[in-house]
């Protein structure tokens, strides 16, 4: 099994330098992967705003996408869609292309994400499909994994470029002191910025995607 991602740039067309935005989020995946290197193959720029990468467990590819969306500037947002399933890739001459169910299963996560936003979760940014074939545990395992996406981009979509530091400094076990001298700002502040938006909760979710990695 592989967990494939597509993702893609919210509303890339009306950003004022798409180039930059592009080596932004090349630099936050850089630094995500130094933190928690869980990606058999990171995100990957590949045609147009489009991303691409595999990891090789659900709990990785959500760990890892919660801290890219943590990291990304307030101008800048990213969509993901997630697929789970087999890949067969396709070698063509010197290049070999990824292929198969996980993939079509991932394309079909961003569309259905993309539209989400249009309608009833405007906050929604991930999306998780089981391909078709996968095993009744598996989807039912996409669906609890989609309510907590949900509850988790909602929190995240709300938060200041500063709290989702803080978060993303909590979830990866710096202590609100060292988080408050890198701010320039008060132990107090930080505690009041991530109790007031949640974070406790999106940091508890981080351990338990990432437990059985550290064990």
């Amino acid at each position: 099994m592989t967990v494939a991602v597509i993702a893609d740039i919210v509303a890339s067309r009306r950003l004022d330098d798409r180039a930059a935005a592009q080596r932004q989020i090349a630099r936050v995946i850089e630094h995500v992967e130094t933190d928690l290197p869980a990606a058999r193959q990171p995100l990957t720029p590949t045609v147009g705003d489009e991303l691409q990468g595999q990891y090789d467990r659900l709990d990785d590819a959500l760990a890892s996408l919660l801290l890219v969306r943590l990291a990304l500037p307030d101008d800048i947002d990213c969509r993901f869609g997630v697929g789970v399933g087999d890949v067969r890739p396709i070698v063509l001459d010197d290049r070999t292309v990824p292929e198969g169910p996980a993939w079509w299963a991932a394309r079909q996560a961003v569309e259905t994400v993309e539209r989400m936003q249009q309608r009833a979760a405007p906050f929604a940014r991930t999306w998780i499909t089981a391909a078709e074939g996968e095993d009744a545990a598996m989807v039912d395992t996409v669906t609890v994994a989609n309510a907590y996406a949900l509850a988790r981009d909602q929190l995240v979509s709300a938060m200041s470029e500063r709290t989702r530091r803080l978060t993303a400094g909590r979830c990866l076990g710096r202590s609100q002191r060292d988080l408050a001298e890198g701010e320039g700002i008060s132990q107090s502040a930080v505690s009041q910025a991530l109790a007031s938006a949640g974070s406790a909760a999106i940091v508890e979710g981080f351990a338990v995607l990432t437990r059985g990695a550290r064990a």
